[in-house]
């Protein structure tokens, strides 16, 4: 079995922040705080969050904050739930959730919700499960998740089951890996696994796992890195992790490396990307790779930096 490149990994992520003019960087203009927390978490996996000059790093997040109270993915940009929970994700990592005005951003996730449990991404209006996960995930990490209607949320995700045991992104939408994680993931903190069959779903994940060790989002489809974290967080939270074969993964993951320069990508020898260099180390993470620290298979923070949200008040 290979290595991890842990080294040039870092490497990699560091020299990402500084190409601002790559094809890379102008594709992630909108979103790029999404990527800030893709690298900034991979390097505290890695055991190196201290190379990035913190306040740097706070202070443009902080610029990413809207009247309204949520973020978005840039400077000048519209601000989205997607973004509003990198930003908090962020801020937890350098444990400065504290220069945050909780109420404000609370409020600004709650007046998403929908009559019927569902949460809208913005003010647009469009609704999907990864919307509730960030919802919950978001107000969970700021003590504030009784301000919303937790019960209608529940029923909500519990609405988009399916027969094969997965969720789909509104009711009735095809089963998907990235939306099971949201959906369990959710249920996990809001205490409901319970409305989860957890041998049909678990059979539906193990079933993405292919010849080549990697793992799918949906049946038919070839396999991808970012899986591992989708796939393998589900399996974990609802005790079925035992159903994949994890050596295999491993070696898929440590296949997708680019040795030279850093990087996983998404299948071997295609070009790397920081979304699949988080996903894979998060992936080995919770295959509990040497040297890694452990992940909170449904926050998606380092466990130390959850124990202190939680226990260390």
């Amino acid at each position: 079995m290979g290595e991890l490149a842990a080294e040039r990994h870092v490497k990699y992520i560091l020299s990402v922040e500084k190409k601002k003019d790559s094809f890379e960087s102008v594709v992630m203009e909108h979103l790029r705080l999404n990527g800030a927390y893709w690298g900034l978490t991979t390097l505290d996996i890695l055991g190196k969050l201290d190379t990035v000059d913190s306040d740097e790093v706070i202070s443009w997040v902080m610029q990413c904050q809207h009247e309204s109270g949520g973020f978005a993915g840039n400077i000048g940009h519209d601000p989205h739930i997607l973004y509003t929970l990198s930003a908090v994700q962020v801020l937890a990592l350098f444990n400065k959730l504290n220069i945050l005005d909780f109420d404000k951003v609370s409020n600004y996730i709650t007046g998403l919700q929908n009559e019927d449990g569902s949460f809208s991404g913005d003010m647009w209006g469009e609704v999907d499960t990864r919307f509730s996960y960030i919802a919950i995930c978001c107000l969970s990490i700021l003590h504030r998740l009784d301000m919303i209607n937790v019960e209608k949320a529940v029923n909500y995700i519990v609405s988009c089951k399916n027969l094969d045991g997965g969720f789909g992104c509104t009711p009735g939408g095809e089963s998907h890996a990235g939306q099971i994680f949201c959906c369990v993931g959710a249920l996990a903190i809001t205490g409901s696994l319970h409305h989860i069959d957890k041998d049909r779903l678990g059979w539906w994940l193990c079933e993405r796992q292919v010849k080549s060790g990697g793992l799918n989002g949906r049946p038919e489809k070839l396999p991808d890195v970012c899986y591992s974290w989708w796939v393998l967080s589900s399996l974990i939270i609802i005790d079925r992790v035992h159903w994949i074969n994890k050596e295999k993964l491993i070696k898929y993951i440590l296949d997708c490396q680019d040795l030279e320069n850093g990087g996983i990508s998404d299948r071997p020898d295609d070009a790397v990307d920081v979304y699949h260099t988080y996903f894979g180390i998060a992936g080995l993470s919770l295959l509990e790779y040497p040297e890694l620290k452990a992940i909170d298979p449904a926050f998606a923070l380092p466990v130390d930096i959850v124990n202190r949200i939680f226990f260390n008040r």
